[in-house]
């Protein structure tokens, strides 16, 4: 059984890609553990405020069949692949972490790169696994985050309409 993190990204509609995202993960995956969502500035390019969060469950699926199964759940959710890579989106599922593996593959990458980076990565995760260690920097997430320059990529907790719940 291997324990996965992925990071969950919408700024298109964001609470209806978020709630479905959620939803496919759990009919995917069974349970999973949901950090808060954050309200953060696009990155990279000029676009509307994304909703981001991070989740992490159990799976019996080899690393490949995650990471499709990320895939097809943003397709179905109306991810565009054609366009700029910094870009507006439906749905931005980013597979961060399968258990300690590390993996440089053609569109695979694990860690993820983006975990020490990102303010909208490094605290949702912080709060999932808050005695986790980055398996290449060997340094845990709670001092990546205390050395962080959060004033940089400020966050703004959200709380999803529970109304609009499906």
């Amino acid at each position: 059984m291997a324990r996965v993190y992925v990071s969950v990204g919408s700024n298109i509609d964001r609470e209806q890609h978020v709630r479905a995202a959620l939803d496919a993960l759990r009919a995917r995956f069974g349970p999973i553990a949901v950090s808060t969502v954050y309200e953060s500035e696009a990155v990279g390019f000029d676009g509307d405020a994304f909703y981001n969060l991070v989740v992490g469950f159990d799976t019996t699926d080899d690393v490949h069949a995650v990471a499709a199964a990320l895939d097809a759940i943003e397709d179905a959710n109306g991810r565009r692949r054609d366009g700029p890579r910094f870009s507006s989106r439906t749905l931005d599922l980013d597979l961060l972490l399968y258990d300690e593996l590390v993996l440089n593959e053609p569109g695979l990458q694990l860690p993820r790169d983006e975990i020490p980076r990102f303010a909208f990565v490094l605290k949702p995760l912080l709060e999932l696994i808050p005695d986790g260690v980055h398996p290449l920097s060997g340094r845990r997430y709670a001092d990546l985050w205390a050395e962080f320059d959060a004033d940089s990529q400020p966050l703004r907790p959200v709380v999803l309409d529970p109304a609009a719940a499906g």
